[in-house]
């Protein structure tokens, strides 16, 4: 999201007049787009901060060293908010998720002499209407931002208080977006939100022309979960409705999404993605715990049991899906014997990938305000090792599965250990595994190139790596 953001960010900034610099060096703005999930993101900002500070105050230009500002962008000046401003004169403006089109204006302020901010949040900001700048992309794939904030007030969670409340994009200006893209030759698209299959395009009716076969009426969710937000109802485009128009643009085009949350896979989603070859059979289903208790204390709305019922499902609908999930640790009140829950759960599913941290604690939050953050950071530390072992044992026996298979890879271009002595090319397959392979001087091999679909065969494995041998080049 924040590499969405900051395209966009880019794109205000180009249109009032502003062109990227490679160099901070030679910037007279610098930003800094954040994230605020966990306190370690936001430690890392602070130390960038103090190293551009040191940069600006020892750069030999002092008319250079007076005009170079800097900003602070996102959830962590959503939060933080006047203490950026305040601290050792290290930021010069401040400006929230929803206040990007405000920069310019800010910048103006700022070149008066004064600080700068704004993070009012919005109820109707979703920048659709700014063509993102894709400085970085490769050319084959791109985000799309179809939808920003969360409603879900999880109780450990700064992400609706420093991201608003949910608002989607309508549904025709994404599928305008996907058709744009396409016509650019791109061949992998990952449509992004904080709870991004919670997508809802209030505005969209069945008198539309798109899409009228999928339209619903009324919200549906995985059963056995339950929303704490309880706005849910009513008419409109839902994220199956999306998926459905954005995997027909293109059957080329590789669709992906994150970051969803398990509530909002209703049986109905699962047999589309089933259906659809280009809708990437690999999910990221976040379980944060594996213990009901903790969970509810989390207030995530569901159980232990309903959270397998849904892995199941998918599984059984989606014949070779790969899972990925998220785990916080160490959180409130947290027991050995609940901890010896979520490792079972690691056990049981066997995620291909897992994003693992100890609990942080966040202000504003509910779990700040109403319960005790009582586990040592050394349990923490332990528990969170103990979580990483699991997984990563589970993650290296589930590659031995691998062997022989095989799969089909979007190249995305030379691996980063790649060098003319010995090139290398790197791709996904739609499970979302990573794979390598040396190119050999055959005329496959050097028939290849990024953006290519090719069917490849797994020789070796790791938990982190398929290597691979090319076997056909195909049209998509």
């Amino acid at each position: 999201m924040n590499s969405s953001d900051s395209e966009i960010v880019a794109s205000i900034m180009q249109s009032s007049g502003y062109h990227r610099v490679e160099q901070p060096e030679n910037a007279n703005v610098l930003m800094f787009n954040t994230c605020a999930v966990r306190e370690n993101a936001e430690q890392k900002v602070w130390e960038r901060l103090k190293k551009i500070k040191s940069m600006l105050d020892h750069h030999p230009d002092r008319r250079w060293r007076q005009r170079a500002s800097v900003g602070v962008l996102g959830c962590m000046a959503e939060r933080l908010k006047k203490k950026l401003l305040e601290t050792d004169r290290l930021v010069d403006f401040v400006a929230g998720p929803d206040a990007y089109r405000d920069i310019p204006n800010l910048l103006n302020t700022v070149e008066s002499g004064q600080k700068a901010m704004n993070v009012q949040l919005s109820l109707d900001e979703t920048y659709a209407d700014v063509a993102p700048v894709r400085y970085d992309g490769n050319g084959i794939s791109a985000y799309i931002s179809i939808m920003r904030g969360c409603n879900n007030m999880c109780s450990y969670c700064v992400v609706p208080f420093t991201r608003g409340r949910e608002r989607s994009r309508t549904l025709e200006s994404i599928v305008n977006e996907v058709k744009d893209l396409s016509a650019k030759g791109y061949r992998e698209i990952t449509l992004l939100g904080q709870n991004v299959n919670s997508y809802w395009d209030q505005t969209f009716s069945e008198g539309s022309v798109l899409c009228p076969k999928r339209i619903r009426a009324g919200y549906v969710s995985y059963p056995g979960f339950n929303n704490i937000y309880k706005s849910r109802h009513g008419s409109g485009a839902r994220f199956i409705d999306l998926l459905d128009q954005v995997s027909a643009v293109d059957s080329r085009i590789r669709i992906r999404f994150t970051s969803p949350h398990p509530k909002d896979f209703p049986p109905q989603l699962l047999q589309l993605i089933a259906e659809r070859p280009n809708l990437c059979k690999s999910l990221h289903m976040p379980a944060q715990s594996g213990s009901t208790s903790v969970l509810a204390r989390m207030r995530r709305g569901y159980t232990r049991e309903a959270y397998m019922q849904l892995i199941e499902e998918a599984q059984k609908t989606i014949p070779g899906l790969s899972i990925s999930t998220d785990i916080i640790t160490g959180f409130c009140g947290e027991t050995e014997e609940e901890h010896q829950e979520t490792l079972s759960l690691l056990e049981e599913v066997k995620f291909y990938q897992a994003f693992m941290y100890a609990y942080s604690e966040r202000s504003h939050t509910h779990a700040k305000h109403n319960m005790p953050d009582d586990v040592p950071q050394e349990i923490k530390s332990r528990r969170l090792q103990e979580i990483i072992d699991t997984f990563r044992k589970n993650a290296a026996e589930s590659c031995l599965n691998e062997l022989g298979k095989e799969h089909v890879v979007l190249i995305d271009g030379p691996s980063k250990r790649s060098s003319p002595e010995m090139p290398q090319l790197v791709g996904r397959t739609c499970t979302n595994k990573l794979c390598v392979w040396d190119v050999k001087s055959d005329e496959l091999n050097l028939s290849l190139a990024p953006g290519d679909y090719v069917k490849v065969k797994v020789l070796d494995a790791n938990a982190a790596t398929l290597k691979v041998q090319p076997l056909t080049k195909l049209n998509a």
